[in-house]
């Protein structure tokens, strides 16, 4: 049994380190894979050398049959303390190297960015402002009811494919945590601060999101699709968008509650 599960487990490969994702869905992903993988690899390895260590100790001193007196105490061996001191402080200074490295360049937001959009985490939905086309999408708490169709509900963030998008992140309530996992990355969302991450979605496709910071009773609700696509397709939705009434930016200064109202408004008139 414990075999087939560890077969089972190496099916995903090295490649991807059976992290949900692939190199190519950003700019990033292919990083934090070879640092999820370098990562699982070496504790492995440090695995398997201390599970030998531990098994040879047990067969070469153990207590033979026959044999009375008790095998010889070591009160203190400085030089092992010394190893098993030096051992770890190493392999921390390395998994630190390599983790703030990466970390480094994932949050560096020093490009010019093509695209900037403010995403606002509340109790428990999402709006979305298109800073640069000024319009936006207000998201109003779904109802999760395991039925077909509710996926259709959540609000969408459309990204233009292979460009350099930056997200500002802001709260209206509690602490919350933007996170679309086939990006292997997420940010808190925090009431009173802007966090703010530049990424590049580099596959056309559509992908979920969700909150991933415990922010209350429905915190289970609190999805979202996401749609990565062509530039043409992206100006569209823009249009779409003030064609249906949702131009200008909704402010921090509105509650949840006013939010959905506004959204429930201009939806009515648009139809």
């Amino acid at each position: 049994m414990a075999a087939a599960v560890l077969l089972a487990g190496c099916t995903t490969g090295i490649e991807n380190g059976a992290l949900p994702s692939t190199p190519e869905v950003t700019n990033q992903t292919g990083r934090i894979i070879q640092l999820w993988n370098g990562s699982w690899i070496a504790a492995l390895a440090i695995g398997v050398v201390t599970w030998g260590l531990i098994l040879w100790s047990v067969a070469v001193y153990r207590k033979r049959k026959g044999e009375e007196k008790l095998p010889v105490q070591t009160r203190a061996h400085l030089p092992l303390e010394l190893m098993y001191t030096a051992v770890p402080l190493f392999m921390l200074a390395v998994l630190f190297k390599y983790t703030a490295q990466d970390i480094t360049e994932i949050r560096d937001v020093s490009a010019t960015p093509d695209v900037t959009i403010q995403v606002i985490g509340k109790q428990w939905s999402w709006d979305f402002n298109y800073v640069d086309d000024n319009t936006y999408t207000a998201g109003i708490q779904a109802t999760l009811t395991g039925e077909t169709g509710v996926q259709a509900e959540l609000p969408t963030l459309y990204l233009p494919v292979g460009e350099r998008v930056e997200f500002h992140l802001n709260s209206r309530d509690v602490i919350h945590s933007f996170w679309i996992p086939a990006f292997l990355y997420k940010e808190d969302v925090v009431p009173g601060r802007t966090n703010v991450f530049q990424v590049i979605p580099q596959q056309v496709g559509d992908y979920q999101g969700k909150c991933a910071e415990l922010c209350g009773e429905y915190h289970a609700s609190m999805l979202f699709n996401v749609k990565v696509v062509t530039a043409e397709e992206y100006q569209q939705h823009m249009q779409d968008l003030r064609d249906q009434g949702f131009d200008g930016q909704i402010g921090l200064e509105y509650s949840r509650d006013q939010v959905v109202e506004l959204t429930r408004e201009q939806s009515q008139g648009s139809n």
